[in-house]
């Protein structure tokens, strides 16, 4: 285990500043390495680390979304509104309804098949997202108008939705029936997750201002916290559940709300955090691409991806009618909703593993959409930022 976390890290970093040096995203070098070390290439990850896979990717996220909640200002949401609330499930609605009518006539699959897919890719990547929203805010850029805010805040919320539609369709497709109790689990989750996390981030920051600790403790005990409420969502039996990753982010948003210098020196604790999370993030998923699936669909899973996209843009443009973004604004917030990685990788084998007729093929066109679109999306970000969007000195 020892030799491939050392080989994940040495060999994900290098290949990292090799893609920065050439002026690509640094996430597609370890991509790359996870493929190359990974179980269908050179199979020099050790297998128990394998399969901790989904924990470890798990971990990287919630440091990546505490981060993003102690630097997140809600009153910059307040005043973009409406747009904010659409963000969090238009944009996957219609790229959900795009798969649906694309993939029957191109993949041959059912109008219930082509639901699941949907759910499954129709979530946007936080992993890649989140990273570049909170260094946009963090340099100025596009605050004024509050669009990391607004990105930061819809890509979180916007996995939940889409998951609770995945496990509504598998259920579905199981004989289950849809229940009304699953759709109503939607908007009650979130709402809970909020409530959940700025309560703790409130508490949270009474504690620090009583009880003198140092930093890296905070950081341990913010950890641990996040830690419990996923394993208590994962335990709860009840029909309806809150949304642990939207309570992580909020527990940050209390803090910055109660203890704003406490907060902003947590979140550069949790930047160094990041460094060596995101490289077990992204070279674990590129470990999960198996090659030999790639040459099996053609043209015909590009058509859908690209075609998926088409409409999840669509989406993007519709929730920003009426607002007071120009148009390069609104290009790079249709740009910087494209990306597609974690929730891809942790839920795309799960139709296989029950067994569907589209389970390879479900899992084929997620590999696909994480090489293309993560990528691809980050490229178009970093590139486009300080062309498209407006510095607030």
């Amino acid at each position: 285990m020892l030799l491939s976390i050392a080989l994940i890290l040495l060999v994900g970093m290098s290949a990292s500043w090799i893609c920065k040096k050439i002026k690509l995203p640094g996430l597609l070098g370890m991509l790359a390495t996870g493929i190359v070390l990974g179980p269908y290439v050179l199979n020099l990850i050790d297998s128990s680390i394998l399969n901790i896979s989904s924990e470890l990717r798990k971990i990287a996220l919630i440091i990546i979304l505490t981060r993003a909640g102690l630097g997140l200002d809600i009153t910059g949401l307040k005043k973009i509104g409406r747009p904010a609330i659409l963000m969090c499930f238009l944009p996957a609605s219609f790229e959900l309804l795009g798969i649906i009518l694309i993939a029957p006539g191109a993949l041959g699959m059912s109008v219930l098949e082509a639901a699941i897919m949907g759910a499954v890719l129709a979530a946007v990547s936080p992993a890649v997202v989140v990273p570049r929203m909170v260094k946009l805010m963090d340099n100025g850029y596009g605050t004024a108008k509050g669009i990391p805010q607004l990105i930061l805040a819809g890509a979180s919320v916007d996995d939940v939705y889409v998951i609770v539609l995945f496990s509504t369709f598998i259920g579905m497709m199981q004989g289950k029936g849809a229940s009304i109790i699953n759709f109503v689990n939607i908007p009650v989750s979130i709402i809970l997750g909020m409530g959940i996390g700025i309560l703790a981030g409130y508490l949270l920051a009474m504690y620090f201002e009583k009880i003198h600790i140092r930093d890296t403790v905070k950081v341990l005990l913010i950890l641990s916290i996040s830690f419990i409420l996923v394993a208590t969502e994962d335990m709860l039996n009840t029909s309806i559940k809150f949304s642990a990753l939207i309570a992580i982010m909020f527990v940050g948003v209390g803090l910055h709300k109660k203890r704003d210098v406490v907060a902003k020196r947590l979140s550069q604790k949790y930047e160094k955090l990041w460094i060596a999370s995101e490289v077990f993030l992204f070279v674990l998923v590129g470990a999960t691409v198996n090659i030999n699936y790639l040459g099996n669909m053609g043209i015909k899973a590009l058509i859908v991806i690209f075609g998926a996209l088409i409409f999840r843009m669509a989406g993007v443009f519709v929730c920003l009618i009426k607002t007071e973004l120009n148009k390069k604004e609104r290009l790079f917030t249709m740009m910087a909703y494209t990306p597609k990685a974690t929730v891809q990788a942790a839920i795309g084998g799960i139709p296989l593993a029950l067994n569907f007729a589209c389970g390879e093929t479900v899992l084929t066109i997620v590999v696909l959409a994480i090489v293309i679109t993560a990528p691809l999306g980050a490229f178009a970000m970093d590139l486009s930022y300080k062309k498209l969007l407006r510095r607030n000195e």
